[in-house]
């Protein structure tokens, strides 16, 4: 199995400290690329947690590298228009010569999200149906050809172009740990993208995803089984564990305790970072994508120096 290991920009930390400016990320995805890093991770919210429109900012990621794959983590297509949402990624997927991933997911059930999607004038119920609708919507315009369609939306014979880059559109994940969730990658996408599993939740639930996109006809080997990871690396174990307490409570606005539970965390030092890269991996993750508790740049290099010890 290869291994890839993504990393995520912190367009809300930056938000949150008052430093909107896109060079230095820019140059943080430069960093990335240089240093061996596979992907590129940009989150999505508008109201709930503030930060760069994800689309635009990958927009410009994609013009200032050249390999490394570019990725949504995770964005709400409930809160888009389908159409303009299509034109959109098909527009960035060329912009990028289809190094596009969709990474997407139906929104958290709190309150901040519920005034969210208020905000943008959306139905909050039946969030995740809406989701997947938008999803076939878009792959129909990327199919090419003029599109009828009656339903949230109504469409009579339209089209969008360009087309994406990728044939079909760009490869399509999903967060979350629901059976609902389950049943769509199964069915029709591409990649299962969990933020709340440790390794052992997702070693539990992977072979689940592994068999129900069997039983509908796909080839398991062909669904990507991906992760979303906080760390701090630190030579200083107690301060980089410090450092995660202290990131989620800024990030959260939550108890640490709390926070923590919202997704797998590590700090320590660099070996113990590798083996919990190890312990994903070993469940059966292949896309390893990371978010770091401040100073990006000394992480990053810490472990491109022992990414040698990692599959892939």
């Amino acid at each position: 199995m290869t291994v890839k290991l993504g990393y995520l920009l912190p367009t809300r930390e930056q938000i949150m400290l008052g430093r909107p400016e896109v060079a230095p990320m820019l140059a943080l995805a430069e960093q990335a690329e240089a240093l061996g890093f596979d992907s590129i991770w940009v989150g999505d919210s508008i109201t709930a947690r503030p930060r760069h429109e994800p689309l635009t900012l990958l927009a410009a990621v994609a013009a200032r590298t050249r390999r490394v794959q570019l990725g949504t983590a995770v964005l709400l297509p409930a809160l888009r228009n389908p159409v303009v949402l299509a034109h959109q990624l098909a527009t960035l997927d060329q912009i990028a010569e289809g190094r596009l991933i969709l990474g997407i997911g139906a929104a958290t059930d709190a309150p901040s999200i519920r005034d969210e999607f208020t905000a943008c004038g959306v139905p909050f119920e039946a969030r995740g149906t809406r989701m997947m609708e938008a999803v076939r919507l878009c792959r129909a315009l990327w199919a090419g050809g003029p599109v009828d369609w009656d339903g949230r939306w109504t469409l009579k014979g339209q089209q969008v172009g360009p087309l994406p880059h990728s044939p079909g559109g760009p490869p399509i994940w999903i967060g979350g740990t629901v059976p609902a969730t389950l049943r769509r990658v199964a069915r029709e996408l591409d990649g299962w993208f969990p933020s709340s599993l440790d390794a052992a939740g997702f070693a539990a639930k992977w072979p689940e995803f592994q068999a129900a996109a069997a039983t509908e006809g796909r080839d398991p080997a062909a669904i990507t089984g991906a992760v979303y990871l906080t760390m701090s690396i630190d030579d200083d174990a107690a301060a980089a564990t410090a450092n995660v307490h202290s990131f989620l409570r800024s990030y959260y606005g939550d108890r640490a305790d709390i926070s923590s539970k919202l997704g797998p965390c590590y700090g320590g030092g660099v070996e113990g970072a590798v083996a919990f890269l190890r312990g994903f991996i070993k469940a059966g993750a292949s896309h390893l994508m990371l978010r770091f508790c401040g100073a990006p740049e000394k992480q990053m290099q810490m472990l491109a120096g022992v990414r040698g010890q990692l599959p892939g």
